[in-house]
């Protein structure tokens, strides 16, 4: 069975990172409620711990998991560490008193419960007693419906609002107005663009090395004179090539020696991350992550079908897909003053050309919006089979660099 999992962070008002959903899919693409207790737990424990890892995943934050009503009533979530997991109760779950009774029992044993996609009834009020947490779905229910709910409901102390869905930055805001503490959506990939705001000359700069470093003529030489004097970026890089994902016998100690085993191809990755991250410093670390996980998928791509681009122009593709969120500028403003190749820039700024298919292959992926998947990879002729492999190297590629080993 291929074992799909994507995940979605899930922030705090200070958009640090709560936690992360993950969407899981098999090969039916669906969970069948009728699948029986031990092939469904088999399932999850097999996607999450077995054959991704869930610290691959999550770096150790909360796993929200969905789960039906069968699940639930088998108590599938105590098969899974407490500590680890947020049990999310599904919309159309029915309260019956078998149900109530299995969830009193998880919730007593220390599990974490939240309601997902709520909209209230009163018959739902056991289980809002129970829940430490209720997702509200932002496209699903307008913000003067959510209102409603929350005068309706009994809330019990300690009760968290999270804000499912939540796209724009203006919509992050309404939601914190609101009292929402978790929040869940792609609003933190948009720009929050401030008119007569302009590139600095530090962010530019950056931007440059990221552009002339992913160039075919890039000249490797010049690579030590540049990072020697710079304290930090050498550190960086003696850090790097000294984790655990180079998994090396014996340490590496001098920059010479580092530039020398890492290889062109690593040194283009290394060098392109460290200016992503000093033009995102002042941003969520869940956006440089997110930025790096796009750039390695998209070069592992690239493996699978060179004849159509290199692998340094669908890793730069990639990692510069989120640009316009990290400096707050317009995404063709952004494209114009760089020496990066046409078909990087088409697909970027006019999400088209012969590149953009592997750029919304990637974003699909990282939605769980598997139909999609399928289809563009079939338009692509690449082996679906390939993916979540390539999405769970990708994901432990950006940890090592990220810090979140």
């Amino acid at each position: 069975m291929d074992s799909y999992v994507a995940r979605q962070p899930i922030f705090n008002r200070r958009k640090q990172i709560y936690g992360y959903e993950l969407l899981f899919r098999n090969t039916n693409a669906v969970y069948d409620a009728s699948v029986d207790g031990d092939t469904a737990t088999s399932t999850v424990l097999n996607n999450s711990y077995l054959n991704i890892g869930m610290e691959t995943l999550t770096s150790g934050k909360k796993s929200f998991i969905n789960f039906t009503q069968n699940l639930l009533l088998k108590k599938v979530p105590l098969f899974l560490p407490k500590q680890e997991i947020v049990v999310e109760i599904l919309e159309n779950v029915q309260p019956t008193p078998e149900l109530v009774a299995a969830c009193r029992e998880m919730t007593e044993n220390g599990y974490i419960f939240a309601l997902d996609d709520f909209v209230y009834l009163p018959e739902l009020q056991p289980l809002i007693d129970m829940a430490q947490i209720i997702k509200f779905d932002f496209r699903l229910s307008s913000i003067a419906q959510i209102q409603s709910y929350l005068e309706r409901i009994q809330r019990p102390n300690g009760l968290r609002l999270l804000a499912e869905k939540v796209e724009t930055p203006e919509e992050f805001k309404r939601a914190k107005e609101l009292g929402f503490e978790y929040f869940q959506g792609y609003f933190f990939c948009k720009p929050e663009v401030i008119k007569g705001k302009e590139i600095s000359g530090s962010q530019f700069v950056l931007l440059q090395i990221m552009a002339e470093v992913n160039k075919k003529d890039f000249k490797i030489t010049d690579l030590e004179r540049l990072i020697a004097p710079d304290v930090s970026l050498s550190y960086k890089l003696l850090k790097y090539i000294n984790s655990a994902f180079f998994a090396r016998a014996q340490s590496i100690a001098s920059i010479q020696q580092a530039l020398v085993y890492m290889g062109e191809a690593e040194i283009r990755r290394f060098v392109s991350l460290v200016a992503m991250s000093g033009l995102a410093k002042d941003k969520p670390d869940e956006l440089v992550r997110a930025a790096c996980i796009r750039g390695k998928f998209c070069e592992l791509l690239a493996e699978l079908n060179p004849q159509v681009a290199s692998t340094s122009v669908l890793f730069t593709l990639g990692m510069f897909s989120l640009i316009d969120a990290i400096i707050d500028q317009p995404m063709e403003k952004i494209m114009n003053d760089l020496p990066l190749d046409e078909k990087i820039k088409s697909a970027l700024i006019h999400r088209k050309g012969e590149l953009i298919g592997y750029l919304g292959l990637v974003e699909f992926y990282e939605k769980g919006q598997w139909p999609q998947v399928s289809r563009i990879a079939a338009a692509l002729n690449l082996p679906e089979s390939k993916l979540p492999e390539f999405y769970r190297q990708a994901c432990q590629w950006a940890n090592t660099f990220t810090g979140n080993e």
